[in-house]
């Protein structure tokens, strides 16, 4: 129903011309660019987006386009005065790969990957997903976890759990930490330490994979930490240099090619802080990408860059208001008040 109610309103906004004002009036406000952020690329209609943003949109490379906004005065060679925008992808799961990758070269779009190398070469599932994952592939009908027991025939006790365990490694200050209390969760739920390939699109990606996308043209490779720790609550200050450096290091090695850009993981402002950000500029990255809402100008900060979440499960028509900046006019109160308005008057 609210995914409904969203489109609608998305649809309202683009069939009035809403979008398009918008479009124009950003255009001609001053220099800027668009940042998109996807994650996933299978579970919706991203072809749909592609085509759409293409049409509107002057798609870059990220560094490209980086350069022109920060470099305003370097001659152009274009004549397309569209809104530069940049779409990129954080984490590399392996449907950026078969989805995400194959769309690119088909409809000639450039894309970011945002890549852990710790992952690509464990092929371990991303530790976000493991509370839920391990709560289904649990072999055992009750346990105890730091005190707490929990019957996993009840749903609401399972989802309880499956918080428990994404709570603890979220804010894990260590990544052995985090590491060695999910070894401490499958012993206890009786899981296998390979789970099998339930749903292969979820896994990451592959070094070979990598290569060929990097090699292609059509993608960019950006670090995202070795192993997507929130770095703001590490405790030792070397760990936290070591994830950000040495992902730089390991990226360049097995693509040949400079890495330029960071993305903090999760990267709200509690996920960073100032001393994560100083390792950032001493591992001598240009730039830096925070999850941030906004749109980007001459005078952001360039290691704190702003993007718009996206999701491919949206309709297109949401894309084009959110790139358009018409989503962000509204408080996310004043969305929650009209949804639930809605939602209590709306016929059965």
């Amino acid at each position: 129903m609210r995914k409904r109610l969203l489109t609608s309103i998305a649809g309202c906004f683009y069939y009035s011309g809403l979008v398009k004002v918008a479009l124009w009036w950003r255009q001609r406000a001053s220099r800027q660019l668009i940042i998109l952020n996807y994650h996933r690329a299978t579970g919706g209609d991203l072809r749909s987006h592609l085509c759409y943003l293409r049409q509107h949109y002057r798609l870059l490379p990220l560094e490209q386009a980086l350069e022109e906004l920060y470099q305003p005065s370097v001659p152009s060679q274009r004549r397309d005065w569209r809104m530069p925008l940049v779409i990129t992808f954080d984490d590399g799961y392996q449907d950026n790969y078969t989805h995400a990758f194959a769309l690119a070269r088909e409809l000639e779009v450039p894309i970011t990957l945002f890549l852990i190398p710790g992952y690509i070469e464990s092929g371990d599932h991303f530790w976000w997903l493991e509370g839920q994952g391990l709560v289904q592939q649990a072999k055992v009908g009750q346990v105890e976890l730091e005190g707490r027991s929990y019957r996993l025939a009840l749903a609401a006790e399972r989802a309880d759990l499956a918080r428990q365990i994404d709570a603890r490694v979220r804010y894990a200050r260590s990544v052995a930490e985090r590491e060695a209390f999910l070894a401490e969760v499958r012993q206890a739920l009786g899981v296998a330490e390979q789970r099998g390939q339930e749903e292969r699109a979820a896994l990451p990606v592959t070094w070979a994979q990598v290569r060929e996308m990097a090699a292609s043209g059509w993608v960019t490779i950006g670090a995202h930490t070795m192993h997507h720790p929130l770095l703001g609550y590490l405790v030792d200050p070397a760990e936290v240099r070591r994830e950000v450096a040495q992902c730089r290091g390991v990226l360049e090695q097995q693509t040949g090619q400079p890495v330029r850009t960071f993305a903090y993981p999760i990267g709200q402002p509690q996920h960073i802080g100032a001393h994560v950000i100083a390792e950032v500029k001493q591992a001598h990255y240009d730039w830096a990408l925070t999850t941030l809402y906004g749109f980007n100008t001459l005078q952001s900060d360039q290691y704190l860059l702003r993007r718009l979440e996206v999701d491919v499960k949206q309709h297109w028509l949401v894309i084009a208001a959110k790139s358009a900046g018409l989503w962000g006019m509204f408080s996310r109160l004043r969305w929650n008040r009209l949804i639930r308005a809605y939602l209590l008057h709306a016929p059965a």
